[in-house]
């Protein structure tokens, strides 16, 4: 309980105390007959003594809160207070801040040396609020649940949390190893892996089962059947399977020569709701996109396989042999007005473990869908993709030991209420079967084995994050967008001009 709060009990109490001494005079007073006009022209000497004797009340009352504001102080002792500032991404609703309230009141009486404080902004507000904290110098000591996209806006801001990790013997051995170095930047170790959201195949067995294909592998390292024979789950394979899952309305596929591009009725693949520097990252692999130390001397660094990740992308849309839905397809209401896969248009989508909140008209349809592994590419690895929140430490904290302390409890005995309400996995493998039992409540159909691949998916994050810092990040990452729309909306595209332009713009914007 905050010495706010407390405070405001203890006068609470005291106040009740004196109304209920006043309430019993009142009673007792009851049958008595009204003031007469004598009473009511008593010398002036009874009502100076009836003012001084009010006068002793209030001073009595003053003492008693005095008393009782020493009261606080000492029971909250002293106290480290560290304040946890939540607006950035996820925690803002009123639900999340009942459970947000709950746990710090554990926290706070689970030890007597910190006092952790909570403090909520609306997300619209949050960034100005706490640019205007930290320029002043009075920023919070820890920030989130936030993202890779939500924190860079305060890239350098973040402490290097391995000393404190050191110091106090965290166990980081209950996560993925490759879940540690997710978070290890020239910041140092910045954070700690707390809500992930791995990727997978979602796929629809009905679809496989129509043209006589596998179904996707379920366990990394195995291989995929594909015409009698054993090959490795590649970009080229998916994209070969994909094509005989595209169909048009007279039932034939994209690779049939009557294949009719302007009717399709099915796509075989569908990358949903990625962004383009997902596309790159997954079937490319994982990369920074810019170079230079200040501003002035960034340059956009676009790397080669992003550059045939978006080729492919393209010709996947408006290439001969199509599978992937064009930006109108995709946004027509029979293909879900953006969302394909759960139109039952795609019979795959490469997307994450948060995509499970948007495939109720799927399931509602009697739709049975399942997940397999991310593809391998074609530098012979797998380049998963894994969106994640967590808590920073705020470099400017007075306390950076006693942050981390609350920082390790969130992520660890606080996450287990905290996760459920922000809809996250947990980044502990351990502590999964809450989320996935309440996954398979909502998906009765989706078997354990599909389930078990976003697990496996925790080994396979992006490092860096195609989300990672950039200068000038979001009018960048904008910019990006922008070129994916232009992709997804644009036949007969000079590719190769509008990625030597959007190289060109990056530069500008990394310099501004």
């Amino acid at each position: 309980m905050s010495k706010t709060r407390y405070l405001a009990l203890v006068l609470a109490l005291l106040l009740g105390l004196f109304l209920v001494a006043c309430g019993s005079s009142d009673s007792d007073s009851a049958d008595e007959p009204a003031s007469t006009s004598e009473e009511a022209e008593a010398p002036a000497e009874e009502a100076a003594a009836d003012e001084e004797m009010a006068a002793d009340e209030e001073a009595a009352m003053e003492e008693d809160t005095a008393a009782s504001e020493d009261m606080a102080d000492e029971a909250m002792g002293d106290r480290v207070q560290i304040r946890w500032f939540v607006g950035l991404g996820t925690g803002t609703d009123p639900v999340q801040i009942e459970i947000q309230e709950e746990v710090v009141a554990d926290f706070n009486a689970s030890q007597d040396n910190i006092e952790l404080v909570l403090e909520v902004v609306p997300f619209d507000a949050a960034k100005d609020t706490l640019s205007t904290q930290i320029a002043s110098g009075s920023g919070p000591d820890i920030i989130g649940p936030v993202g890779w996209g939500g924190s860079n806006a305060y890239f350098g801001q973040y402490l290097d949390l391995a000393p404190y990790i050191e110091a106090s013997g965290f166990d980081t051995s209950i996560f993925d190893p490759e879940l540690i170095k997710f978070y290890q930047t020239e910041e140092g170790q910045v954070g700690l892996p707390f809500a992930v959201f791995p990727g997978a195949m979602y796929y629809v067995p009905a679809m496989f089962d129509e043209v006589g294909l596998a179904y996707p592998p379920q366990v990394y390292g195995e291989k995929y059947e594909l015409d009698g024979e054993m090959v490795d789950w590649t970009w080229d394979v998916v994209t070969e399977i994909a094509r005989r899952l595209t169909i048009d309305a007279n039932g034939y596929t994209a690779l049939d020569e009557e294949f009719d591009p302007e009717q399709i009725v099915q796509v075989g693949y569908e990358p949903q709701w990625q962004g383009i520097s997902s596309i790159g990252t997954f079937y490319g692999g994982p990369s920074y996109y810019y170079t230079g130390e200040a501003q002035g001397e960034y340059e956009a660094a676009i790397p080669e396989e992003w550059i045939e990740a978006w080729r492919w992308y393209y010709d996947g849309m408006y290439g001969d042999q199509p599978f992937i839905a064009t930006g109108p397809l995709a946004g027509a209401p029979e293909f879900g007005n953006g969302n394909p896969f759960n139109s039952g248009k795609a019979a795959m989508g490469l997307t994450q473990t948060w995509y499970t909140c948007c495939l109720g008209d799927l399931r509602d349809a009697g739709v049975e869908f399942q997940m397999g592994i991310q593809p391998i590419s074609a530098d012979g690895e797998t380049h998963g993709r894994i969106d994640a929140d967590t808590f920073r430490v705020w470099k400017g904290t007075q306390h950076p030991q006693e942050a981390f302390d609350v920082l390790a409890y969130l992520i660890t005995t606080g996450g287990d209420k905290l996760l459920p309400t922000y809809g996250a996995m947990p980044a502990i493998a351990e502590k999964t079967d809450a989320f996935f039992e309440a996954k398979g409540a909502d998906y009765p159909s989706v078997t354990p084995e599909s389930w078990d691949v976003f697990i496996q998916g925790l080994a396979y994050p992006d490092i860096p994050s195609a989300e990672s810092y950039t200068p000038n990040w979001v009018e960048g990452f904008a910019r990006l967008e922008t070129f994916k729309g232009l992709l997804a909306n644009t036949p007969d595209l000079d590719f190769d001009a509008e990625v030597q332009k959007l190289s060109d713009d990056l530069t500008v914007i990394f310099n501004k």
